[in-house]
């Protein structure tokens, strides 16, 4: 951590940050610095080893670094190693020095191992993105298996939305031990857009924003969910290329997934092709300022749902089902699922019809309103005795009315 501690630090309850993915580190940095600002406990960024470079990466976006970062020293690459060496690395530290608290984010391999240390040492789970729901098991998989398990053991729910709430309530969680705040998400975006102008490390991507500034049209694609791997993002890729053929003045930017399996059929499919930009993952702030430069968004990640309303960037979800429905009935995000043909009628009814996109570019965002990271340090607080003050919740706004 960098941020400014207090002199009575020593005294102060310190309460772990759990991550291992880079959305883990983007929605949880805000938490810190609230954490850190309020003074009232410690806050100790926790690093698991999935993703470490990642990680690094996003927290430096915020200024900030690791207090720790486990030793992983992965073999097989599976699930079942990839767990086993986070929870005896958490626990290890865990009894080297003892959390007051252990707050988790969303539903990785990184959350169920924060849960589960933390729980076998009778130390409070606080869930952050508490109650998302696709019940399907297989889809996310093994995400949905994975957030209903870290229901059961959390003491503190926080959902991001009234919905995600509602779905805790359905499974019999007290109402006492559930606060909505909205998603941190929204506060991440809202920080970094608030920067302004974005160095850009690719020139194509620069290009690209920049010819999107002069009325061209630029596509944000993102495909990374373990079930689209093969045929379904085949078919996503095979919709891009007809997306570009069919209109002139469009530009894609693509970050391709690291996996090689997953990079060499993006390149097989998309490789050479005009106006289409594949490149390396990019660095948080700049896939927000493409997402801010956006006409549309075809994409399957969690997050960019969260973040494109923000900026008023229509959505078209390359799932079957999703865990985060307030998009869907707010009108900012529909569902296409990988059938090419649907990708390809959806995102050209946006890309001809203004009235069409502008019916999705909604009022507000759903998914938060920037003070999530306040709501949640006021919450951690509450739970540990620090504060008897009530926390307000997030209500999400459409069309000026409370939903």
């Amino acid at each position: 951590m960098v941020w400014n501690q207090r002199e009575n630090e020593a005294t102060r309850p310190r309460v772990w940050l759990v991550m291992g993915t880079r959305p883990e580190a983007i929605k949880l940095a805000p938490v810190a610095e609230a954490i850190a600002e309020a003074g009232r406990m410690e806050p100790c960024l926790v690093a698991t080893g999935q993703h470490p470079t990642m990680v690094d990466q996003a927290l430096e976006t915020f200024g900030v670094r690791a207090d720790v970062t486990l030793p992983l020293h992965r073999r097989d690459g599976g699930q079942p190693e990839l767990l086993g060496q986070m929870l005896t690395g958490l626990d290890a530290l865990a009894e080297r020095e003892p959390p007051a608290a252990v707050v988790v984010q969303g539903d990785t391999t990184t959350t169920l191992a924060g849960t589960l240390a933390a729980f076998w040492r009778r130390v409070p789970v606080v869930h952050l993105e508490a109650g998302l729901r696709s019940f399907d098991l297989a889809a996310p998989f093994p995400e949905e298996l994975n957030r209903r398990l870290v229901t059961q053991a959390a003491s503190l729910h926080l959902p991001p939305t009234s919905a995600a709430a509602d779905n805790l309530l359905r499974e019999q969680v007290p109402a006492e031990q559930i606060l909505v705040t909205g998603n941190t998400s929204v506060d991440a975006i809202r920080a970094i857009a608030d920067r302004g102008a974005v160095d850009f490390q690719d020139e194509r991507v620069a290009a690209a924003v920049e010819a999107a500034a002069r009325g061209e049209r630029l596509v944000l694609v993102t495909a990374h969910r373990r079930e689209s791997w093969g045929e379904p993002l085949r078919q996503v890729l095979r919709a891009v290329t007809e997306l570009v053929a069919r209109h002139f003045d469009v530009s894609v930017v693509l970050p391709a997934h690291p996996n090689p399996a997953v990079r060499e059929l993006v390149d097989e499919e998309l490789g050479g092709l005009p106006r289409v930009v594949v490149t390396e993952p990019l660095r948080y702030e700049e896939l927000a300022g493409v997402l801010a430069a956006a006409t549309l968004v075809l994409s399957d990640s969690g997050g960019i749902q969260e973040e494109a309303p923000t900026f008023g960037v229509p959505v078209l979800v390359l799932r079957e089902v999703t865990e985060r429905m307030e998009a869907v009935h707010a009108g900012c995000a529909r569902l296409v699922g990988t059938d090419r043909e649907l990708i390809v009628r959806t995102a050209s009814e946006l890309l001809t019809d203004p009235r069409a996109r502008a019916a999705m570019m909604g009022e507000g965002n759903p998914f938060g309103d920037g003070r999530a990271a306040s709501r949640t340090e006021r919450a951690l607080a509450r739970l540990l005795g620090l504060s008897a003050e009530p926390v307000d919740e997030f209500a999400a706004v459409s069309g000026g009315v409370l939903v």
